[in-house]
């Protein structure tokens, strides 16, 4: 299997808004986010689906999701961070995490083909980072 995008921002190939890393998870900022502060939480082992992965690394994301979503709503103050498994994307087993206060910021649906506002996401990224 090629390495996916994502392992490739891992490896450093692909810059990335970095918030979060230890040894099994990387966590990086969306670069077309849905709401301010959209970040992907990834296992640094490359597998296609999250249900693929080991007991192990599947909780160590789901810790990881757990503590950077609630690092989120202080720093954002906002009231809600949402969950998404999407799995279609990227063949890399990743989480979104979404902050957002309404129902419209979280079906906001971002213009991915603008290009990202690295100042605006490196702006966010040092705010959020763990």
């Amino acid at each position: 299997m090629d390495d996916s995008i994502f392992t490739k921002i891992i490896n450093g190939e692909i810059p990335s808004h970095k918030i979060y890393e230890d040894d099994t998870v990387f966590a990086f900022l969306d670069i077309h986010p849905i709401n301010t502060g959209h970040t992907l939480v990834v296992p640094k082992q490359q597998v296609e689906f999250l249900w693929d992965l080991d007991d192990a690394t599947y909780q160590s994301v789901m810790a990881a999701v757990k503590k950077i979503a609630e690092h989120m709503r202080q720093v954002l103050n906002v009231e809600y961070v949402g969950q998404q498994v999407i799995g279609v994307d990227v063949p890399h087993a990743h989480v979104h995490l979404i902050p957002f206060n309404t129902i419209d910021e979280y079906h906001n649906v971002p213009d991915v083909s603008a290009d990202p506002n690295h100042g605006a996401l490196g702006a966010i990224a040092k705010k959020l980072q763990m």
